[in-house]
């Protein structure tokens, strides 16, 4: 709970001070006798009070102790008795409930008895009563004090509210730090004592006022308070007063329960500061620390800001430390100098809010010192609000603004920057100026949106991000001490493009008008864009404060700008904005509104309000007798506050009668006529007197009241209100009216207005303009204006526009009023500037010629004349002025006659316009008026440029006026660099011109020139004329050249544009530099910003360089060079616009189409809309219809026409002839004998061929391809296939059966030849077929397509040839390749170092199998060398070549050799030729007789084995070798001993070999045996 303001100002309240507080108070209250001079001299408010309230108390006084003195005796004990329960009540009522904080202001107040009360005394004046809050009751103490003798209830209560004051007041003005002690009953106990001292001192008091009347009067004050009072308090008051304690803690206790419950945000509360930081004065060099308590939950962030800016403690290291402990935060300031003088912020935040408290540091020099370093560094930006100011330094300050911001256009979401240099005179550099922008006369402080800088010598104000806030009239002020001077210009920002094209603009200027716990009124101001369709309202989105989720408030638009936020969190700060909604869709949103919080207004005043002196509000004595349970009684001043369509909001005030209690409110309504009243808020009550009802039918009537509820109960109904029918209350301002522009600009006009009449909360008026007939309005301002007047900037100078104007309220805007009166943009018209450079041209004896330039500024219309004034000078002391010319003069120059010879004259020229005459020039040089006699010719005058370019410019000059003893035969011009010295002027021409005009090139770009003229005669050179110039050599952005035109008519002519002339800016035309006004060969006509110079009939007396100058403008011109080149070129052109063609793209062609159609096109570049072709077959038109269709694209310019078919009667000629406007054209193609046939055949082809390609056809015929394997591929490619579809091949007429069945996926049937050659020659066919129809494609692979076919084959064979490689055999060396297969067809040719081989039986060739192979038997030392094998395909030799010579020989050889000797060696190695079987087979007894051959060279040794064993001859078994050719092996009979394995090996010294074979012997018995006991066998299985 919060604490009483009185009591916030002064201490930090914990639970026990508020005992503690009281306690002291008995304590002052109880030593009145020490407190004299602390009452005369009182507290701030006490002594405020007027004289009249002294007088008054003073007299009170003088009867009060009077009294007192003479029964002072017969009541002491009395008053000794009733000062003891004094204090006794005193310190009940410290000990019961008045320690909670949620007693003295939340609840006290509002919680007293309703019964009367009876009025109480107040000790304030009139005007202090004026300054206490009207809605705040301050709790106090209650009691009673009487005089020591019978005293009257009056006097009683008077006597108890001087008590209570003098009490209160001594707590509040003593600011003492006070702490809880237990000594409390020690001082009751104490209390009767000094009471009884009291007394004594007050009778003596007495007693000296008797004796001494004169001092009374000024002591009364002082006696009053040394009086001893007592309280006496009756039973009656003591039980009233424990009873409504104990009552006003049980209310305590339920409301902190229900509030618990309701919101569970109780526990936050804003920060305060317990201490705030004080203000110090320091020297230099010193140290300083700010100090400061905040109190808060959460915990309050305290961020310390210098002049607005953060402190940041990185940035200056050493110089700033911030600290934060245990509540306490300090800013330490070290070593102090001059800069550090400024005002500091200690800003503390947490969610519940934002709270700032101030102190200002001021640093101080000692006397005499001066730092002068400190200056010169530039760093020092001192205030001039601080310590010295600039007076001792300047009596005046001058300030001036350079490079100064214009009125800008910017769009939402830009960014912009205004700014301008400030020059400061007298300069002092350790003083800064104070640099001030305000939007509207408003200061501006830096944000989000802007920010200021100040560069030392430059203000600079940067917006971040443009709004439609951010229009308005923009001043910077500056201030020098008492000096200040500021410049302003306006700032528009028009809207952005709206993403949806037809929406509204954003709204703007999104405030709270109004917040409240329940809710919060937004209001707006409405776009001056609606998009083209009306606004159907708006929406509102509202962000709490530390999220980014935005939601909309209503779910359908409001057209009124007022809306009530409802639905939000007690105690939460939210953000708000605002978007417009058309049919088109929803505009942008508006810039967010700043934060708010959702708090009671009393709440949020008490968290605002900081006194900083002493409280000194009324203190109101109140009586209260128990009421504890008391229904609140009917609200008052019921009324509706605001009523629109959308909701109305009511308004009341708290009843009087409602208990200790708070108290909710019900709202009921019904409609009018009726007792049907309903309760609106069924499901929470409202906590604070207004509320804001939704969902009222519009343009029904209602009533409404309120009831009060507590815990006791709901109350009676307020009195209902006047019957509110729902709809707008405020009206839509009427239109204004009496729109009237006037000139202000050549690009701004000034509109003024007759405001709306009756106007409500009038928000301001929009403007638009639209150029007169285009009926196109754009807005003038997008933020409303208030006032009657307004200047609209950024129109076209020279154009005419039409304005109107709307007002606009939160009701709506207005009608338009009625369109003012069209109004041509050009400056409003103002008497010329002096002219300047008087110069005398020429002189007489009683005449002078004079010559000046042109004034600089013409004020807006042309000059219509000059005016010349004069006057002598005798002795150097000129006298009056006397008029030269009563009528003016038109010319730069005029001759003044009558004067008197010898003497000197000065002279002075007035230039004069429409608007007046300006201000006379400049006093001219003094002028001897004397004959001149000089031979040589004057000056030339009136020298100007124009054509002005980077590198180039045309000097022009009138002839001097005095032209010596001869005529004037040329002119010499002179140029130098505008900073160059006299010494460095040039001449541009060695030779005299004679034209009054010269094109000067070759400039540097950006370079500043000055030039001079002079003229020559016979006798020599003159005076050269005044100085033209200074001139930039630049390219102005912008410039515009003189453009060539031909018409379609042939028509030549010059055209010219000027974007940057005035009202009064003219074009004039001229023929080397000589003006074509009268010109019969030409005709000009000029109309706004254009003019066009057209020639009549161009021919070779119009070459020259014609040139365009525009008037009243700074030298804007251009020129254009015809000569001979041009003339030829310009006269083809104009002839080919007069007679034009029809340009073509493409000659009539003719082709044939997939029917065998015929069709005949052409292309043109271009067709307009009403071209036209006529078809001409053999010189006659033919047209559209059975035979002939027409067609012409005109996007594309393609013409055509078909024919089904060419018959023999349609050779002939045909012809397109075009005619598009006045241009023509024709194509023509001749169709005649074999060029007919031809297409005729081609034709009647492509027809067949569609008839074809109906049925299953092929898309590509028959054809071969060789793979890569060396096979031929036969493929083709079919179309319009379908299953039933069948395909068969023939060679030669007969089928060839397929293995594989085709699929036509991929639409290509093959048939594949493996290793193909002569056999495979013939005719191929393939056919397709089904019920639709069959073709057929047919290859002939015979003669020549088979050699093709051959060749082909042949290639690739030789291409897939390897290298060659050698290999070595035991006949000799073989060098081989291989390839894929191998044909007849390809031929193989070997040579040997260039050499063909010659074949014999020691060098063959030949092939075996894929092997071609050349084979050296026995080879030589002579057969090394490249050996190269080509194969001929029947066109191309592809050859491979190997090198047999060196280490490859070598090593070829010796494997010949190695290979040979093995060939020898196998050749006569012993062997066994053959006679010995494997196995014999012989019956025991008979004889063995096995002869074999054997062979070798030399013969083999021979010898027999038996199971591995050597077997030996002997008379059972001889063994035998004849003639070294023959071996014999006999047994005479054998036995089965014989059986075994037997071998015969023959061995010579090349090798051996065995030759085995076994001998098994078989006993005839035995066998038969055997044959019978397998029979058995086999009989017993087949039982």
């Amino acid at each position: 709970m919060s604490l009483p303001f009185y009591q916030r100002s002064h201490q930090h309240y914990e639970l026990s001070y508020r005992s503690k507080d009281l306690r002291t108070t008995m304590s002052h209250y109880q030593q009145e006798k020490k407190r004299s001079a602390i009452y005369t001299q009182g507290s701030t408010a006490y002594s405020s009070r007027s004289s009249a309230a002294h007088r008054q108390e003073s007299e009170a006084f003088r009867q009060a102790s009077a009294s007192s003195f003479q029964q002072q005796a017969s009541q002491c004990a009395l008053s000794s008795e009733v000062s003891r329960k004094a204090a006794s009540a005193y310190d009940y009522d410290a000990s019961h409930g008045l320690t909670d904080s949620s007693l003295l202001l939340d609840d006290y107040s509002s919680k007293l008895s309703p019964k009367p009360k009876r009025a109480k005394h107040s000790l304030l004046s009139g005007e202090e009563k004026e300054n206490v809050p009207s809605d705040y009751m301050v709790p106090i103490f209650s009691g009673r004090q009487m005089h020591v003798s019978g005293i009257t209830d009056t006097e009683e209560e008077r006597i108890k509210e001087a008590a209570a004051y003098i009490a209160q007041r001594n707590l509040l003005a003593s600011e003492e730090g006070i702490t809880t002690s237990k000594q409390s009953m020690a001082s009751k106990q104490s209390m009767a004592s000094k009471q009884s001292t009291a007394s004594k001192q007050s009778t003596a008091s007495k007693q000296s006022m008797a004796s001494k009347q004169s001092v009374i009067s000024k002591q009364a004050m002082s006696t009053l308070q040394q009086e001893e009072t007592f309280e006496k308090k009756s039973r009656k008051v003591a039980i009233r007063e424990k009873a409504e304690q104990l009552s006003l803690r049980k209310t305590l206790e339920e409301t902190e329960a229900y509030h618990a419950k309701l919101n569970e945000d109780h526990l936050l509360h804003a920060p305060e500061f317990i201490i705030k930081p004080r203000s110090h004065t320091v020297w230099e060099k010193e140290n300083v620390k700010l100090h400061c308590s905040v109190a808060g939950w959460p915990e309050p962030r305290v961020t310390w800001y210098k002049n607005q800016v953060p402190i940041n403690v990185h940035a200056n290291p050493g110089k700033y430390i911030i600290e934060s402990r245990y509540g306490m935060h300090t800013l330490e300031i070290n070593a102090c100098d001059f800069e550090d003088t400024a005002q500091y912020r200690a800003s503390a935040m947490n969610v519940k809010g934002e709270l700032s408290a101030y102190a200002s540091v001021v640093v101080k020099r000692y006397k005499g010192e001066f730092d002068e370093t400190r200056f010169h560094a530039g760093a020092s930006t001192m205030p001039l609000s601080f310590a010295v100011t600039p007076y001792g330094y300047a009596s005046k300050f001058e300030i001036h603004f350079d490079d100064k911001f214009d009125v800008s256009f910017g769009r939402e979401g830009e960014t912009m920057s205004l700014g301008c240099r400030v020059v400061i005179t007298p300069e002092i550099k350790h003083f800064q100026p104070e640099i001030q922008w305000y939007r509207n006369g408003v200061p501006l402080s830096p944000s989000k949106w802007v920010q200021t800088l100040w560069s030392g010598e430059r203000a600079t104000l940067t917006f971040s991000h443009l709004n439609k806030e951010d229009e308005g009239l923009y001043t910077i002020r500056v201030r020098m001490g008492e000096y200040y001077e500021q410049y302003s210009a306006y700032v528009f920002v028009r809207d952005a493009d709206a993403e949806i094209e037809g929406a509204p603009a954003a709204p703007l200027d999104v405030k709270c008008l109004e917040a409240n716990k329940d809710y919060i009124i937004i209001s707006w101001k409405q776009p001056a864009v609606d998009g083209g369709s009306p606004i159907l309202g708006y929406f509102i989105d509202k962000c709490e404060v530390g999220t980014d989720s935005w939601s909309q408030c209503n779910d359908t638009p409001v057209k009124f700008a007022r809306f009530p936020v409802t639905g939000l969190i007690e105690g939460r700060s939210y953000i708000f904005r605002v978007r417009a909604v058309n049919k088109t869709g929803i505009g942008f949103p508006s810039r967010v509104s700043e934060p708010v919080a959702a708090l009671d207004p009393a709440e949020k005043a008490r968290l605002k309000s900081r006194p900083s002196a002493p409280w000194t509000g009324q203190i109101i004595v109140t009586e209260e007798e128990p009421s504890e349970g008391i229904v609140p009684g009917p609200p008052t001043d019921l009324s509706v506050t605001e009523a629109t369509r959308s909701y109305v909001v009511l308004s009341w005030k708290p009843p009087g009668q409602r208990g200790h209690e708070g108290i909710m409110y019900f709202v009921e309504k019904c409609e009018a006529g009726t007792e049907n009243w309903q309760r609106v808020n069924t499901e929470l009550p409202v906590k604070s007197p207004r509320f804001a009802l939704f969902d009222l039918v519009e343009g029904k009537s209602y009533c409404f009241r309120v009831r009060c509820s507590n815990s006791a109960g709901v109350g009676e109904p307020s009195e209902a209100t006047e019957v509110t029918v729902v709809g707008d209350k405020l009206d839509i301002p009427r239109a204004p009216g009496n729109i009237i522009p006037s000139r202000n600009t050549d690009t701004s006009v000034v509109l003024t207005w007759e405001e709306s009449k009756d106007a409500k909360e009038l928000v301001g008026y929009y403007i638009e303009a639209s150029v007169a007939g285009s009926g196109k309005w754009e807005p003038c301002n997008n933020n409303p204006v208030k006032g009657s007047r307004f200047t609209c900037h950024g129109l076209v100078t020279g154009q005419s526009y039409i304005f109107r104007v709307r007002a606009v309220n939160a009701a709506g805007l207005s009608e338009y009023s009625q369109d003012s009166e069209a109004i041509e943009v050009k400056a409003a018209i103002a008497p010329p500037s002096p002219p300047c450079d008087i110069t005398c041209l020429e002189s007489f004896r009683d005449s002078m010629v004079l010559g000046w330039k042109q004034p600089d500024k013409i004020g807006g219309a042309e000059i219509t004349g000059y005016y010349v004034n004069y006057r002598e000078v005798i002795g150097g002391v000129p006298g009056k002025w006397r008029e030269a010319n009563v009528k003016a003069v038109s010319e730069e120059a005029y001759k003044i006659s009558n004067l008197k010879e010898n003497v000197v004259y000065q002279f002075q020229v007035a230039a004069m316009n429409m608007a007046g005459l300006g201000a006379p020039s400049a006093v001219s040089e003094c002028f001897k008026c004397e004959e001149w006699t000089i031979a040589v010719p004057g000056p030339p005058h009136s020298l100007k440029y124009s054509e002005v370019r980077k590198d180039s410019l045309v000097l022009h000059w009138k002839p001097p006026i005095h032209s010596g003893r001869t005529p004037v035969t040329g002119y010499f011009v002179d140029l130098k660099e505008a900073q160059a010295k006299e010494d460095q002027w040039r001449g541009l021409n060695e030779a005299a011109i004679k034209t009054l005009y010269l094109k000067v090139r070759d400039l540097k770009e950006g370079v500043s020139y000055v030039f001079r003229v002079r003229a020559i005669n016979q006798a020599g050179v003159g005076k050269p004329s005044d100085l033209a110039g200074p001139v930039v050599a630049e390219t102005r952005p912008g410039t515009k050249e003189v453009v060539v035109h031909v018409d379609d008519d042939g028509v030549i002519s010059l055209n010219f544009e000027c974007d940057q002339m005035t009202p009064k800016s003219e074009f004039t035309w001229s023929k080397d530099y000589v003006s074509t006004e009268d010109s019969p060969r030409l005709e000009v006509e000029s109309k706004g910003n254009k003019t066009k110079m057209t020639f009549k009939d161009l021919g070779t007396d119009d070459l020259g360089l014609y040139s365009c100058d525009v008037t009243d403008t700074d030298g804007i011109a251009s020129s254009y060079l015809i000569d001979e080149e041009e003339l030829k070129r310009l006269l083809a052109l104009s002839h080919e616009h007069k007679f034009p063609t029809v340009p073509v793209k493409s000659e009539l062609a003719v082709e044939i189409l997939e029917k065998g159609q015929v069709r005949f096109w052409m292309q043109a570049e271009k067709l307009s809309a009403n071209a036209k072709v006529n078809y001409i077959f053999n010189e006659k038109e033919i047209f559209e219809g059975p035979k002939y269709k027409m067609h012409i694209d005109r996007n594309t310019g393609i013409i055509e026409m078909f024919m089904e078919q060419l018959r023999d009667e349609d050779e002939g000629t045909y012809s397109f002839q075009l005619q598009d406007g006045k241009a023509t054209n024709h194509s023509t193609v001749v169709l005649i004998g074999d060029v007919f046939k031809k297409l005729q055949k081609e034709a009647e082809f492509q027809r067949q061929e569609w008839i074809r390609k109906q049925g299953p056809h092929f898309a590509e015929y028959l054809s071969w391809e060789v793979t890569g394997e060396c096979n031929v591929l036969l493929k083709c490619k079919v179309a319009n296939i379908k299953k039933e579809t069948h395909i068969v091949w023939y060679k030669d007429e007969r089928e060839i059966s397929v293995d594989e069945k085709h699929d036509f996926n991929d639409g290509i049937c093959t048939l594949l030849i493996t290793e193909f050659s002569k056999k495979d020659a013939g005719i191929y066919e393939v056919i397709l077929k089904d019920d639709r129809g069959k073709d057929k494609s047919r290859l002939k692979l015979v003669d020549e397509a088979f050699k093709e076919l051959m060749t082909e084959v042949c290639k690739k064979i030789a291409l897939s040839a390897t290298d060659l490689k050698i290999q070595s055999t035991a006949e000799g060396i073989r060098l081989y390749s291989f390839v894929t297969y191998y044909v007849e067809d390809l031929k193989v040719n070997w040579s040997h170092n260039g050499t063909a081989i010659k074949y014999s039986d020691r060098v063959k060739t030949g092939v075996t199998g894929e092997q071609i192979w050349l084979q050296i038997n026995e080879p030589t030392p002579n057969d090394k060398g490249k050996y190269i094998m080509e194969l001929f395909d029947g066109k191309t030799g592809h050859q491979k070549t190997v090198d047999l010579s060196g280490q490859a020989y070598d090593e070829a050889y010796a494997e010949f050799q190695r290979l040979k000797q093995a060939a020898i060696a196998e050749k006569n190695r012993a062997r066994v030729l053959g006679g010995l079987p494997d196995v014999v087979t012989i019956q025991e007894g008979k004889a063995l007789n096995l002869t074999c051959n054997v062979w070798g060279d030399p013969t083999p040794e021979v010898s027999w084995l038996k199971n591995e064993k050597a077997l030996a001859s002997d008379d059972h078994c001889t063994l035998k070798f004849e003639a070294g050719k023959t071996a014999y092996f006999t047994i005479t009979g054998v036995s089965t001993a014989d059986s075994g394995k037997y071998g015969l090996v023959v061995k010579n010294k090349y090798g051996s070999e065995t030759s085995d074979f076994t001998v098994s012997v078989f006993i005839p018995e035995e066998e038969a045996r055997m044959a019978a006991l397998e029979s058995q066998k086999g009989g017993k299985k087949a039982k």
